[in-house]
């Protein structure tokens, strides 16, 4: 599969739809949880975050679901790969 990220924004809805499902992963290699949804911009088309659902509890607190920002995403293939995530685990408030 191999999509772009970074500055070349995924794009498509091809692409976007077969995004779903996905498990999302750390760069340290902890599982964050599944690819639930892309938002898009609607002025340009592109991917602005990946909406994740079924996230770890010692990651984030109550296992609620989160927007990743895109360019936190490092690459995307059969997982999405993470470049940056902040201090675990995220508190709901």
């Amino acid at each position: 599969m191999g999509y772009t990220t970074g500055q070349n924004m995924v794009q498509g809805e091809d692409v976007m739809t077969r995004l779903s499902g996905l498990e999302v992963y750390l760069p340290d290699g902890r599982r964050l949880g599944l690819v639930h949804d892309a938002v898009i911009d609607e002025n340009t088309m592109q991917c602005t975050h990946l909406f994740v659902r079924e996230t770890d509890p010692q990651l984030v607190e109550g296992s609620i679901h989160l927007a990743v920002p895109w360019r936190w995403v490092r690459g995307i293939d059969r997982i999405v790969v993470l470049r940056w995530f902040p201090a675990t685990p995220i508190p709901l408030n």
